[in-house]
């Protein structure tokens, strides 16, 4: 793996990978050709369809209670794909803010967040995360309230976490998509909560 100018070694799971995608395609089982389709689809992604499952939820009471029963099912109501992964959706209340970590390796929501954040894969998050986790916030510029518990949830190869946040005040009348847009990857990580966008301000003549 060449970076800065420089040849760095393979990382464990970069070995697996590579190892693993090598002997499928010797096998005929994949192609490079459908591997790189797969990989430009995925770096195309963006957290939208998290997005969606949000906004659905904050107008579809029925359907946030199908969510937060079973993440999976609700994504693929939707349309969204959740192969072999089990989707656990949690909910942001006014007595507990979630946020989720990998901490053996960056496990992550891909197909419904997109690639997951270079910090998301950092050591210093996967392991400050889960010990300081009102510390880290902080440094994403969120302050939890000290009445408010933090849940830290650990994903891992077979299940993914999502958060639903809080729908802040002001948004009354939203459509689902104006509701959407309102969310952030960030705020599916829990490490940032929707905001209302400010009005521009009047020009005086």
């Amino acid at each position: 793996m060449k970076e800065a100018g420089r040849y760095q070694p393979y990382d464990y799971f970069q070995l697996m990978e590579v190892s693993l995608r090598e002997l499928l395609v010797e096998k005929g089982v994949i192609t490079e050709d459908a591997i790189a389709g797969a990989m430009a689809t995925m770096r195309a992604r963006g957290p939208e369809r998290g997005a969606a499952m949000v906004a659905r939820a904050w107008l579809d009471p029925a359907y946030k209670a199908r969510m937060l029963g079973n993440g999976s099912a609700a994504a693929e109501e939707l349309g969204f794909e959740v192969p072999g992964l089990k989707l656990i959706v949690v909910e942001n209340t006014a007595q507990t803010h979630n946020v989720i970590v990998c901490t053996l390796c960056s496990c992550y929501p891909r197909m419904l967040l997109g690639l997951p954040p270079e910090w998301y894969k950092s050591k210093p998050y996967r392991s400050r995360v889960v010990r300081e986790p009102r510390e880290v916030l902080a440094e994403f510029g969120l302050k939890v309230p000290p009445k408010v518990a933090v849940r830290v949830h650990d994903s891992n190869a077979d299940m993914r976490y999502m958060v639903l946040p809080m729908r802040p005040a002001g948004m009354d009348g939203w459509s689902e998509a104006q509701l959407a847009g309102a969310v952030t990857r960030d705020c599916l990580i829990g490490v940032a909560v929707p905001k209302v966008p400010q009005k521009p301000k009047s020009r005086k003549s």
